[in-house]
């Protein structure tokens, strides 16, 4: 009877939530018109020519749909007759799925974990199952596919012990939420062991690996490499700063400004995480550099200090042409981003203080000598401005970096295809 109460209180709650969330959403639109585009599909009305009996994979945000990618590839590839909606919520999200998928899935943001909106979703696609990502728990809709027998799955599933003492206080919400799913993929034993503690079922829980080890060069980003190097006329070298965040890009000039003393033929390509700041950013640079903005379509020549991407979907390929290569958001409490995806390049990866969303990740290459990571904040900018002369000028030391790194990301390979083997049991017993 008390969980029932709890999803009721719930639902209640967020129907009472829901126009403070829709202000929220057109005060962002500001910065990115496409937060206000699109706002039927918030509420659960699809496209009419979807296709039903669909299978529904959920990813928030970019760094996810591109975890992602590997999975749907093989899915799409092994089941060829199977219809795949691909659902985000973020616009930038949204821009991957279709670069990444164009008409191979059915795409629209997932509503509202609201019971109008979800059940209004789920009649229309009708979907055979769900597919979760890493922390995504919205009690409503899990409840809702749970009493239309619609099989769930959460795959790459991680939970930090900060996050464990929060939902506990949810108990009564978060356990029903975890016992909906049909079963749950783990990244790591540490991750499996904290999903238990929450009220996950043991015998429905167990350990896949990281699907953010599933990476490969494939055709398409040999293509956009092409395209990007073509801009690139003298051989210099390249320092990538990818997916920045506020503070991030203070630090990271700071420590440019330093390195081109000693190392004054550098070119730096900075990429920030999302696009309602690239005009921010480009000031920002423009300050003290010669910069030259992605959507310019100009090539960089002796004089142009940075190159900034303001664009979605090149920062794989922009790898390509690296020679070190620092992730944003390991700088400003955000928990950093992926280090596997420069790995896969064989090349030196440096990040800030702040990697807790890739603990594991972190561990393996640390141990491994396939990172480098700055361990406290105090004076970063010489810190970091220090490992990169010392890369520069230790081409050796780097390329062992890399190949370490890349090591890493070879043995750790696999959770794709056994969440998808999970995928199509679940299926086949529907």
């Amino acid at each position: 009877m008390r969980p029932f109460i709890s999803l009721l209180f719930y639902r209640f709650l967020l129907l009472c939530i829901l126009p403070f969330v829709l202000i929220a959403l057109i005060i962002r639109s500001r910065n990115n018109v496409g937060y206000r585009q699109r706002l039927n599909e918030r509420f659960g009305l699809v496209n009419s020519s979807f296709k039903k009996n669909t299978i529904i994979i959920h990813a928030s945000s970019v760094g996810e749909v591109l975890a992602l990618k590997p999975f749907v590839e093989k899915l799409l590839h092994q089941n060829p007759s199977l219809t795949v909606t691909f659902t985000t919520f973020t616009p930038t999200g949204s821009t991957q799925v279709i670069n990444l998928f164009t008409e191979r899935v059915q795409h629209c943001y997932l509503p509202f974990d609201c019971w109008p909106c979800t059940s209004v979703f789920l009649n229309a696609l009708q979907p055979k199952a769900m597919v979760f990502m890493e922390t995504e728990i919205w009690p409503n809709l899990l409840a809702q596919c749970k009493h239309k027998k619609i099989k769930l799955l959460l795959i790459n599933a991680r939970l930090s012990e900060k996050s464990v003492k929060s939902y506990r206080k949810l108990n009564w919400l978060i356990q029903p939420s975890l016992s909906a799913f049909d079963h749950i993929y783990c990244q790591s034993s540490d991750n499996l062991e904290r999903f238990i503690k929450l009220g996950a079922d043991i015998n429905k829980a167990s350990v896949s690996g990281n699907l953010k080890y599933d990476i490969s060069i494939n055709p398409s980003l040999a293509i956009k490499q092409k395209e990007l190097k073509q801009f690139l006329h003298h051989d210099r070298k390249v320092w990538v700063v990818a997916s920045t965040h506020q503070g991030d890009e203070d630090i990271i000039l700071s420590a440019f400004k330093q390195i081109k003393i000693t190392c004054p033929d550098l070119l730096l390509i900075l990429v920030p995480r999302h696009p309602e700041r690239f005009d921010t950013i480009a000031k920002l640079c423009q300050q003290n550099f010669n910069t030259i903005r992605r959507s310019q379509k100009l090539k960089i020549d002796t004089n142009t200090d940075i190159w900034l991407l303001d664009s979605l979907g090149e920062l794989l390929a922009a790898y390509s042409l690296a020679n070190i290569v620092t992730m944003g958001g390991s700088f400003s409490n955000i928990g950093g981003h992926n280090p596997l995806e420069p790995a896969l390049f064989k090349l030196p990866i440096i990040v800030g203080p702040d990697m807790h969303n890739f603990t594991e990740v972190m561990l393996q290459l640390t141990q491994q000598k396939g990172i480098i990571e700055l361990t406290h904040m105090n004076n970063i900018n010489e810190k970091l401005c220090e490992q990169v002369i010392k890369l520069l000028h230790n081409p050796e030391i780097a390329e062992q970096y890399g190949n370490n790194a890349f090591q890493v990301v070879q043995t750790n390979q696999g959770a794709s295809q056994r969440s998808l083997d999970k995928l199509i049991e679940l299926i086949n017993k529907f």
